[in-house]
């Protein structure tokens, strides 16, 4: 019998012989980055900086502290949590919008308050880790789809024995940023009697002007779909939210227990991110100019265009792309690193995140040199 440090001991052993040691380095801060190109962080329209959210946020610590105090239910809501309901729900064109203290917190409060033993859930096999868990944690029966494919998706929901579907897809995904068909999904899910959630963590501030890709399908007013969002990306604050019917969001008020036993988002992330909503439905040019940073990436790169900010290199090993995140570090570049368990072994891969406010030709030139040390990686790895 092992003890549980002889355990953590052979863990970081296995993670360092298979470059899947993931570190929490300050240099990887975009707020002290020294003059480091930052192609990884999510905050995709630069509103993290903006001194517009910076101030909503000061104001909002000044008259109502930097805590929230209790659970929403209890004494947590200020008026700063339903402006910022409000102004969520009008940006996304959603009847109805619940704040919650994370994305993360998001996604596993609406599915644990819809799921049970009798309500089948059907994922994507993209899906967040976030919306794993909260799959896990839902009582419910999981079928995994595989990646997009609507043609097995068709069949469960055809042949379900559970009185209700609940289909859960992600609007952008964040690894290799592609897309779900959401119309040809929504239609779907109307034809047997689904509820689709769409985690729209990737696509508010990007899609559809900045609305999503909920908002871009012409689905914002159906009622059998509900979406959810963080506010950490391109709102640039902190926190998540599910919008959706009225209906929804009164269930989730009496049953999600993220939102009823934890205490309410800080007043001033709050503030901040009412303010981006405000800013991204009132500047149009700020998504453009995150879009024309993408095009210049992949057109430098030599890789197709995802349609949102993510644009992603295939490497290979975890080893390799590993080592070829660490060049460019040293190249003066920040860029993701995905490697297992984010993506299964084989397929490790650098991302490349355009971001308004950046540079253009700063950007392809960083994504030529990604994409040359991905190839050398590349051919390294073939020819062991």
């Amino acid at each position: 019998m092992s003890s549980m440090r002889t355990w953590l001991q052979e863990a970081a052993e296995d993670r360092t012989r298979h470059a899947r040691v993931r570190r929490d380095d300050v240099r990887r801060n975009a707020q002290s980055q020294d003059g480091l190109l930052d192609l990884a962080s999510n905050d995709y329209l630069g509103l993290a900086g903006d001194a517009r959210l910076r101030e909503a946020a000061i104001a909002a610590t000044r008259r109502f502290g930097t805590g929230a105090r209790a659970s929403r239910v209890v004494t947590g809501t200020t008026v700063l949590h339903a402006e910022l309901e409000q102004e969520l729900a009008s940006l996304t064109g959603q009847p109805a919008c619940l704040a919650f203290s994370s994305g993360y917190t998001a996604n596993l409060g609406v599915l644990t308050a819809l799921g049970d033993p009798d309500t089948l859930l059907i994922t994507d096999a993209h899906i967040h880790a976030s919306l794993i868990d909260a799959a896990r944690l839902s009582r419910s029966p999981v079928r995994i789809c595989p990646h997009r494919d609507l043609n097995t998706m068709q069949v469960l929901l055809k042949t379900r024995a559970e009185s209700r579907a609940v289909v859960v897809v992600e609007s952008i995904y964040s690894v290799l940023g592609d897309a779900a068909d959401l119309p040809a999904t929504a239609k779907l899910c109307a034809e047997y009697d689904a509820l689709l959630v769409v985690d729209e963590a990737h696509g508010i501030g990007v899609i559809g002007s900045g609305r999503g890709a909920v908002h871009a399908a012409g689905l914002a007013s159906a009622e059998h779909v509900a979406m959810t969002a963080t506010l950490s990306k391109a709102l640039g604050a902190q926190g998540g939210a599910v919008l959706g019917s009225e209906l929804l969001r009164e269930h989730l008020v009496n049953t999600a227990r993220t939102f009823i036993f934890d205490t309410a988002l800080a007043p001033a992330a709050a503030a901040a991110a009412a303010t981006a909503c405000r800013i991204i439905a009132a500047e149009p040019d700020l998504v453009q100019d995150l879009h024309r940073v993408a095009d210049a990436i992949t057109a430098a790169a030599g890789i197709e265009r995802a349609v949102g900010a993510v644009q992603s290199i295939l490497v290979g090993a975890s080893e390799e792309a590993f080592a070829a995140a660490q060049r460019m570090y040293e190249a003066g570049v920040l860029v993701g690193c995905f490697r297992p368990p984010s993506v299964p072994d084989g397929i490790s891969r650098l991302r490349l995140t355009a971001r308004a406010g950046v540079d253009a030709e700063a950007a392809a030139a960083a994504a030529s040199a990604a994409a040359a040390i991905a190839n050398e990686a590349s051919a390294t790895t073939s020819m062991r």
